[in-house]
């Protein structure tokens, strides 16, 4: 799958006004139809304040979105639920959703994001450094390996495993403090932020400034990290195609990419560096 900027691709149609700053009419396109956006929940809070700023710049759009574990938004769609767009936090599920042709066209990685470890502020678990995961006793959590999150999660762990200063078995004395598999990374931070958990692997953009205020952060070496890729694609049939292509374009804009580095998540430009 091509990471690669292919703006050519994207036909924005009438929707082309909305990038303009103009307001078309409610009969022009996609106006009257609501876009509806599939996002990895991860990008939530970033996806919420572009989504606004897409309605002000098109007069009578709505845009709603359904947050979940990509794998939960590939399932859905697979049900016949209806959407425009999808956007998933990594390769594996948008390549799953094009083999079984519920995407049409060339998806496109529009942002990137990486992960740390986070541990209650109270820290019951006395989780000072990321060697104490493989203590025994640590309550860890962690998201599903179906889910992205919890598929670079224990792709970090292994990184770890064969970085100086880690046991050679620390990833699986990690797992085994592995206490709740979770269906999305929000329900990681979640149990974490409550003190239900030791400690939790999450996104960076996860640790908002609201999170923030009950959770401490254990940053992961570079050189052990995962830089995971977010891809989207149009879903076949999408009742509002033009909306979706305009936000798409938003996406890979500048203003875009501001708004998502803002969020905590990685822009394109910075991994070209």
């Amino acid at each position: 799958m091509s990471g690669a900027r292919s703006r050519g691709t994207i036909a924005l149609i009438s929707a082309i006004p909305l990038l303009l700053g103009t307001s078309p009419t409610r009969g022009a396109g996609d106006a009257a139809k609501p876009l509806q956006v599939f996002a990895a929940a991860s990008l939530s809070d970033a996806f919420t304040e572009l989504g606004r700023m897409l309605e002000q710049q098109h007069a009578g759009l709505r845009v709603r979105f359904n947050f979940a574990g990509s794998q939960q938004l590939v399932a859905q769609l697979e049900q016949g639920a209806p959407a425009d767009l999808l956007a998933s936090a990594d390769e594996r599920w948008m390549s799953y959703a094009e083999s079984h042709g519920l995407v049409t066209g060339e998806p496109e990685t529009f942002v990137h994001n990486t992960l740390v470890v986070i541990v209650p502020r109270a820290n019951p678990g006395r989780v000072g450094k990321l060697q104490d995961l493989a203590r025994g006793g640590i309550k860890l959590v962690l998201a599903a390996d179906a889910v992205p999150a919890g598929r670079y999660s224990r792709t970090v762990l292994r990184n770890l495993a064969r970085t100086e200063g880690f046991a050679v078995d620390y990833a699986t004395r990690v797992q085994q403090n592995v206490v709740s598999e979770e269906e999305n990374v929000k329900s990681v931070v979640s149990k974490v932020q409550l003190g239900e958990a030791d400690a939790g692997l999450v996104y960076q953009s996860d640790v908002t400034p609201a999170v923030s205020r009950y959770v401490r952060v254990l940053p992961i070496p570079r050189s052990a990290n995962v830089l995971a890729s977010y891809p989207m694609a149009l879903v076949k049939d999408a009742p509002a195609p033009d909306a979706a292509k305009a936000f798409m374009e938003l996406l890979l804009s500048a203003e875009g990419q501001r708004i998502l580095e803002r969020h905590g998540l990685v822009p394109l430009a910075a991994n070209a560096r």
